[in-house]
């Protein structure tokens, strides 16, 4: 069968819309590139760039740099002789006034002690607290022994404590030495004793005021007491004064007297506390 020319024509151009519709409109419409036979150029991007990096470099500041430290001065152990100079070195004349020096406080300090409280009796006992508010406080006591007497014209009844008498010594005590003793005790801690006082050297009146016991006192108990040497000086050591580095807290006292006719008790502290408690 022949086919005329017109058929062959309608025939090639089916083809090509065929391949039209293949190979354009589906990609165009689906999004894809168009497949046209050729390769796909494949797009070139231009790289940016690079951007220098810079690296820093630590340069030391030696203005503040640690400096080395000083070494000790040594010294050879020997004294140095302190020699004089021209006053007119340091712009001085003797022949005038010294230049004087600069005081922050021209006030003397008062170093003056006022009573804060008093304790008096003659027989043993302990007291109520007292409370010291200060860093520094003194105890100054003083005690008066018993007159000493003929032998067997007395009778000493001590009491213990405030409480009433016991057994009584009857005749004299020329062989017994008057005693006191103050036990300071820390109110807050019953179990801590600040300190134990007691008169150093004991209590002996004729001592200090230089008189020797008689020869012999049961014939002539008063006739034969001497002085003794007159250029050697005796001082009645009363009142006694002990210091305490410490307070700020209460205190009580327990108080042994033995032969004493009255002692008394001044707890001190210094004047310029008062008003800073």
């Amino acid at each position: 069968m022949k086919m005329d020319k017109k058929d062959v024509m309608y025939g090639v151009a089916a083809v090509a819309i065929i391949l039209v519709m293949a190979l354009v409109v589906k990609p165009v419409l689906t999004g894809q590139p168009v497949k046209i036979g050729l390769p796909t150029p494949v797009p070139t991007t231009t790289a940016p760039t690079p951007v220098p990096v810079i690296t820093p470099i630590w340069t030391p500041d030696l203005s503040t740099k640690t400096p080395a430290p000083t070494p000790l001065p040594t010294w050879n152990m020997s004294v140095q002789t302190v020699g004089f100079v021209d006053p007119s070195v340091y712009g001085i004349s003797l022949t005038g006034e010294l230049p004087n020096g600069t005081r922050f406080d021209n006030r003397p300090l008062n170093t003056s002690m006022m009573s804060f409280a008093k304790i008096s009796g003659k027989y043993s006992g302990t007291t109520q607290v007292v409370n010291i508010p200060f860093p520094y406080w003194e105890l100054v006591y003083t005690v008066e022994p018993v007159p000493e007497t003929k032998p067997g014209s007395v009778t000493i009844t001590p009491t213990k404590g405030e409480g009433a008498g016991y057994s009584g010594i009857q005749g004299s005590y020329s062989g017994a030495l008057p005693e006191f003793t103050i036990q300071v005790m820390d109110a807050q801690d019953p179990n801590r004793i600040v300190r134990t006082i007691s008169p150093p050297g004991g209590i002996d009146i004729n001592l200090w005021k230089g008189i020797k016991n008689p020869i012999n006192p049961t014939v002539t108990p008063k006739q034969n007491r001497i002085t003794t040497d007159p250029d050697t000086p005796y001082v009645d050591p009363r009142p006694w004064t002990e210091k305490f580095y410490e307070g700020q807290r209460g205190y009580y006292f327990i108080i042994s007297a033995k032969l004493l006719s009255s002692y008394s008790i001044d707890i001190r502290v210094p004047a310029r506390y008062v008003g800073t408690a």
